[in-house]
């Protein structure tokens, strides 16, 4: 079985978010299960010049983007057992950066039309093409506009993966005959509204259509999560899979993680003390054992939670609680920690930015980790909290929902709380303080957080299992 994985971006290569979490991880877990699986994503010149100079060229050919031909380049690369090929075009791709730009439309139009047109020029002939989110969505309409009776394409299956539906790939009408260039017939594929939608496209044209988790497939069918596609995925449910995104278990390893203070491991969990009152003393909180110590690592908007946090924070702290804060977003959310810890500096530190060592430390010195989000597609921080030993405090929303379970029957692995209300959630924060007091309880909460397997094998083995049933 040969799986051509195409992506807008991957890790190490190039990264605004999430995806390149996963497309550098998966594709490594299915290489790992005899999967021959590769990558091909566009070559930015952000990618670090010692990436560059690895890659070696295939050839050139052309590609077309509605009347027009453009230049494309293929490059490939190898790292350690996953080949990469790389869309050379500078007009499109040499740029400061992935994303927002004018012509962005057009960009990955020609990215999704070049993963095809390469295909009869490597040494690669994929069973499936697994596209991700709307940079490359074009991709299955393609295929079924253009290649589908072509002898060489007619076998190759589409698979269509939803990362975050709130990104669709939205443009006007006069893309449709500027970049696009689709037989009339097939107009209405990608026809929305008043507007062209992208990924509306591939949810009509992919073979089958993935998402991050098995709640957020169940939720963007409904107009609260959907951005207005419920209808398209509704009448086509019967092709839609929730399959949880895994992390890293390499790169998040309390045992061997250089960028905490010291290492622990579920076996040897005794560290993880040191850990909590290295970050308290580096945030200038009080070095105390006793008081439980919650962390935040996330962008600062609406989107997560943080008109949540905002309403009861004062509330929270009326606990004998410690928060500590990492990133930034909105400036209403940043001011507002600003201005709670100026009053509250023995509970509350603030960093913003992105700083991934702090980031680390908090995961290993934080006794619980919060994320109230409004919705969350998938969400890898609770995973990685639960690693660290971090008790999650989480909604019940899309990937929280999936991975963090109740505690309160003295089986579950975090806190939950199920309505977007702050009130809720705040309970949800004492039931976790109050259950912090009872140390034999949390040590055996602790011990069943960190044995959770949240690895990328289990995400692969269910990816493999949905490529068979294509190729049936």
């Amino acid at each position: 079985m040969r799986v051509l994985f195409a992506t807008s971006e991957a890790w190490p290569f190039a990264m605004s978010g999430g995806l390149a979490d996963v497309s550098g991880a998966l594709p490594k877990a299915l290489r790992n299960r005899l999967v021959g699986c590769r990558v091909v994503m566009p070559l930015y010149d952000t990618i670090p010049q010692e990436l560059r100079r690895e890659m070696k060229f295939i050839k050139n050919i052309t590609v077309p983007v509605a009347w027009r031909n453009q230049y494309c380049g293929i490059f490939e690369m190898r790292i350690g057992r996953v080949v990469y090929y790389f869309i050379d075009n500078e007009y499109y791709f040499k740029r400061g950066s992935l994303y927002g730009f004018y012509d962005d439309a057009e960009r990955f139009t020609f990215f999704s039309r070049a993963v095809l047109e390469m295909l009869p020029h490597i040494d690669f002939k994929p069973d499936i093409i697994h596209c991700n989110d709307w940079q490359t969505a074009m991709t299955p309409v393609f295929q079924s506009a253009f290649y589908g009776k072509d002898l060489f394409y007619s076998s190759i299956k589409t698979l269509f993966t939803i990362h975050n539906i709130q990104y669709q790939g939205q443009y006007g009408k006069e893309i449709l005959s500027e970049v696009l260039g689709l037989p009339p017939e097939y107009e209405s594929l990608v026809a929305y509204g008043d507007g062209v939608n992208l990924m509306k496209g591939a949810i009509e044209c992919a073979d089958c259509v993935s998402t991050v988790s098995p709640t957020y497939a169940e939720e963007i069918m409904t107009p609260w999560f959907s951005h207005g596609l419920d209808s398209i995925l509704k009448e086509r449910s019967w092709k839609l899979h929730g399959i949880i995104n895994g992390i890293d278990t390499e790169v998040y390893d309390p045992e061997t993680d250089k960028l905490i203070y010291k290492n622990y491991s579920k076996t040897k969990p005794q560290n993880k003390a040191v850990n909590k009152a290295r970050l308290q003393d580096e945030m200038g909180l009080p070095v105390r054992s006793d008081v439980p110590l919650i962390g935040l690592v996330s962008r600062l908007v609406a989107h997560k939670g943080f008109d949540l946090v905002k309403c009861v924070m004062e509330q929270m702290l009326t606990n004998d609680v410690q928060f500590v804060i990492l990133g930034s977003g909105e400036h209403r959310f940043e001011d507002f920690f600003h201005e709670v810890e100026g009053r509250h500096p023995d509970k509350v530190a603030l960093r913003t930015g992105f700083i991934p060592e702090l980031a680390h430390k908090i995961y290993a010195g934080a006794d619980m980790f919060l994320m109230p989000s409004k919705s969350e597609p998938c969400g890898l921080s609770q995973m990685v909290a639960l690693r660290y030993g971090a008790i999650p405090i989480v909604r019940e929303t899309g990937g929280l929902k999936d991975t963090i379970t109740d505690s309160g029957t003295g089986e579950g692995n975090g806190f939950t709380f199920a309505n977007y209300n702050a009130h809720e959630m705040a309970h949800a924060v004492w039931r976790a303080v109050k259950g912090y007091a009872d140390r034999e309880g949390w040590e055996i909460l602790t011990e069943r957080a960190m044995n959770c397997d949240n690895s990328w094998g289990n995400s692969a083995n269910e990816y493999i299992k949905l490529y068979k049933s294509m190729l049936k």
